[in-house]
């Protein structure tokens, strides 16, 4: 798994457990719906960090904790 894939399967786990859509979470993040659409489809390659910051702060996380793991995951499931 890259890293672009756990970001998006981290976003999506995230809208599931917070009953969120994805709709919602760009309006509530502030962030254009076709930004964080290629985020979640994995098209963005390279995401912005303020853009995933914004994304954590909607969930109440900072960006640490929302990123908590990525090299983990990338480096076992990649």
């Amino acid at each position: 798994m890259t890293s672009n894939e756990w970001v998006a399967s981290k976003i999506k786990a995230l809208c599931q457990d917070n009953n969120i859509s994805i709709n919602k979470l760009a309006l509530s993040a502030c962030i254009t719906q076709s930004t964080l659409n290629s985020i979640v489809q994995g098209e963005s390659k390279n995401p912005k960090i303020s853009t995933l910051a914004k994304i954590a702060n909607v969930f109440g996380l900072t960006l640490s904790q929302f990123l908590e793991g990525i090299e983990r995951e990338s480096d076992i499931l990649g």
